[in-house]
């Protein structure tokens, strides 16, 4: 809302509040004032001319060497205005004038001939040229015939107005009028508002003679009302109210559209002014409209209507869709001689439903959609008919032909001194209340230390206690209100234990050499079914489709992290980055439906996706790259930090390497696999040799074992054995592993492979493991003896179990 202070200063004495002062006023009391805007730079020098003689330049067809009058001299000046003439009165930058920009005037010779000053256009006194009328857009502006020669423009101007610029919030519709901001100024300077009386001299002939009205959606219209203004004489608005409505970020069209413009500032209530000769009826309908009904609007422009819009019609076709726009067919132009005022009141959600609808937002919609004041309809009918008769020559039928189910009744609200101190922390007594409520000019009836306030019908954001309150608070001062610190227990912050516990996760990743990433939980279909989890396949998890998509690549909730993890890796790997780790925690969205009927389950899982050289020591001449095996260790690495014993066993994976492929289980449970991606889709995103990992870490997390655990260093010597076994190459090295622990108890403290060999010297299917196991007794040195009993026990069950032999 932009606020002119010249056009303010009719309601309310703010004569002596500088515009920067209030502006900070304002602001303290609630409504934000997000800047001051001076409508132009000062000029100096600048005056109203009469152009007594005007003739062609004697040198250029396009110049005119003109005569004027400026009071106290009369001056030759070259003008090139394509509409300047003998007999206007102009703005005339004298010699020696400065204009907006620092724009000197001197006195200089065009074309051989002397020129003494400037007749000067609206922008170049430093009107906007978007504000400026479209009849003098394009030359000078020709002042009306009863200003004085000599005086300054810029009142008659409004040049040295300061126009504010409110951030109203959506509560605050009272403040889209000026009669509303009058009342807010008011308040705030503890001064007296001045509304206008709009009194008219009516015509012979009643308005129900021209026109009748029936409201067949008395719900969605409660209230219209028609006046009839007949013989209007449509002509530019009067220079003061023209000067308003540019302040006020409005340009100025003719009379009767400026009138309707200019109630709808003052009062905040739009009205429509119809050309009553083309209305071709005698009567108004309002319905709603007819499901594929059509109408051209003012913007020429054809919209196709629903039920759900409500149109005024002539009984016939609509000529105006309500609240939003008036249709081409009625509308007011140059030859227009007799109207037909509308002023109503409609539904704030059915005219909401229309700008969605139709994407046409406009000053009459946004009132209406916060809502108007009941209380105003009519009257700013009436203010609009006295302006016609006095500025558009016309004369208005006696009444108004209404509808009216409006209901206009005022609200009550109770107030409580206590209770306002007791929120506010204050110690007001009566009078600073009563103060409170004469300044906002709310009625009110003492009850002891209460108040019943009787809410006007302009202040509809106010229903509540709370709602008064605050009223009491910002008249009395946000200001004035004491400080208090917080009382209560307090304790300083700190992460939870889960919390810290993914904090330690990342550090344990980012250790390993892994960068963190963070990528969108929204994918593209294509990438929602991909790598997705061995165990969330077999559950039937899907994605969950978005209705309204950002884009067709922001369309599901991932299920995986990694088709993301994958695509930041291919995106450096276009920009030759080429050894690269990255790591990302983050939730999953799981769902076995198609269609939602409840919320998606919300899982939190690790992946990481590598590629490149794992080492690269180029002094050393050191170059290893990636391969399963890394991987594998820095998932140990994480699930022995955990405390969880966790498994690998080899996995098909559609996206995955046949042979370079692992499930990891957890007591039995698949929880995430690891491996190489599939070279098909390595070579699709544009990759060299890649290995990804997926884990649920809600799974490991409730598997943690935080129970603080120790082992006393040993006090005596442990014994080596190492140990290889041919066995058939689908025997897995992990499952002799667990047998030889087993079996080895309690004396085997630790078995590791150390070597697989397969090739020369070994025949077909079958496969050389290595183990190195160490021997270790807490409390006696082993004899010979007992380690080699246990170390022939290991080899016979190995043999029967696996059918496989000591390799010699």
């Amino acid at each position: 809302m932009l606020v002119s202070l010249n056009w303010l200063k009719n309601y309310v004495d703010i004569t002596d509040v500088s515009p920067e002062e209030l502006a900070n006023k304002i602001t303290k009391s609630g409504i934000e004032v997000d800047g001051i805007e001076y409508v132009a730079e000062k000029s100096e020098n600048v005056v109203i001319g009469y152009v007594v003689s005007c003739e062609k330049h004697p040198n250029a067809d396009k110049l005119h060497l003109c005569q004027v009058d400026v009071g106290d001299e009369t001056l030759q000046i070259i003008c090139g205005a394509p509409n300047v003439a003998q007999g206007q009165k102009v703005a005339v930058a004298k010699p020696g004038a400065v204009l907006p920009g620092n724009f000197k005037i001197k006195r200089v010779k065009l074309r051989g001939v002397e020129s003494n000053g400037m007749i000067c256009s609206l922008q170049e006194l430093g009107i906007e040229e978007k504000y400026v009328p479209k009849d003098v857009a394009d030359g000078i502006y020709v002042f009306p015939t009863d200003v004085t020669v000599g005086e300054s423009v810029e009142s008659l101007l409004n040049l040295n107005d300061a126009v504010l610029e409110f951030d109203l919030t959506p509560n605050r519709a009272d403040c889209l009028s000026m009669l509303g901001v009058a009342y807010e100024v008011g308040a705030i300077l503890n001064r007296e508002v001045r509304l206008p009386n709009p009194e008219l001299t009516m015509a012979t002939g009643a308005a129900n003679d021209y026109i009748a009205v029936h409201v067949e959606a008395p719900n969605a219209n409660p209230y219209y009302g028609a006046f009839v203004v007949r013989n209007v004489t449509i002509q530019p608005s009067p220079l003061w109210m023209r000067n308003y409505l540019m302040a006020a970020g409005i340009r100025p069209i003719n009379n009767v559209v400026d009138i309707t413009n200019y109630v709808l500032l003052e009062y905040g209530q739009p009205l429509h002014a119809f050309d009553y000769d083309k209305l071709q009826s005698d009567k108004i309908v309002v319905r709603h409209a007819k499901e594929k009904e059509t109408i051209i609007t003012l913007d020429e422009q054809e919209r196709v209507l629903s039920k759900d819009h409500l149109v005024i019609t002539n009984g016939k076709e609509p000529i105006a869709l309500a609240g939003v726009m008036g249709g081409l067919s009625t509308e007011v132009t140059d030859t227009t001689k007799n109207v037909l005022l509308e002023a109503a009141y409609f539904d704030p959600a059915i005219v909401m439903n229309a700008v969605k609808a139709t994407g046409l937002r406009s000053e009459s919609s946004t009132r209406f959609t916060k809502g108007v004041d009941p209380n105003r309809v009519k009257e700013a009918g009436l203010r609009a008919c006295e302006l016609l008769e006095k500025y558009a020559n016309a004369t208005v039928a006696k009444g108004v032909v209404a509808f009216d189910e409006l209901n206009r009744g005022q609200k009550q609200v109770e107030m409580n001194i206590d209770e306002i101190n007791k929120r506010l922390g204050t110690s007001l007594v009566t009078s600073d209340v009563e103060d409170a409520l004469k300044r906002l000019q709310f009625e009110f009836e003492p009850k002891g230390n209460k108040y019943l306030v009787h809410i006007p019908t302009r202040r509809g954001d106010i229903t509540i206690f709370e709602d008064m309150l605050e009223e009491v608070a910002r008249i009395y001062g946000y200001d004035k209100l004491p400080y208090t610190l917080p009382v209560g227990a307090g304790q300083a912050g700190g992460l939870t234990e889960r919390q810290l516990l993914l904090r330690k996760i990342k550090h344990l990743m980012e250790a390993s050499g892994l960068l963190e990433s963070r990528t969108y939980t929204l994918i593209s279909e294509a990438a929602a079914n991909t790598l997705i989890s061995p165990e969330l396949a077999e559950a039937n998890y899907v994605p969950i489709e978005l209705a309204l998509p950002m884009s067709a690549d922001h369309k599901f909730l991932r299920i995986s992290l990694l088709p993301e993890i994958l695509r930041v890796l291919a995106h450096n790997r276009a920009r030759n980055q080429f050894d690269l780790g990255y790591y990302e925690i983050g939730k999953t969205f799981l769902t076995t439906e198609k269609t939602l009927t409840k919320q998606p389950e919300e899982r939190l899982r690790l992946a990481g996706a590598i590629t490149g050289n794992w080492i690269h020591h180029p002094w050393q001449q050191e170059n290893k790259q990636v391969d399963f095996y890394v991987v594998k260790g820095i998932l140990e690495k994480l699930f022995t930090f955990l405390g969880c014993s966790v498994a690998f066993q080899p996995l098909k994976h559609q996206d995955m390497h046949p042979g370079r492929t692992a499930s990891l289980q957890l007591e039995g449970r698949t929880i995430g696999f690891v491996g190489q991606l599939h070279p098909r889709l390595q070579k699709q995103l544009d990759l060299k040799e890649t290995y990804v990992f997926d884990v649920n870490m809600e799974e490991l997390l409730s598997a943690y074992n935080e129970e603080p655990s120790y082992q006393e260093i040993p006090k005596y010597p442990s014994i080596d054995r190492d140990i290889a076994f041919v066995l058939d190459s689908s025997v897995l090295a992990a499952e002799v592993k667990q047998v030889i622990m087993d079996v080895g108890a309690p004396l085997v403290k630790h078995v590791s492979v150390f070597d697989v060999y397969e090739g020369e010297h070994l025949e077909a299917g079958k496969k050389s493991v290595a183990f190195h196991l160490v021997y270790q007794h807490p409390e006696k040195t082993l004899t010979d003896d007992e380690v080699q009993a246990s170390y022939e026990q290991i080899i016979t069950t190995v043999k029967d179990k696996f059918a496989a032999y000591i390799r010699s």
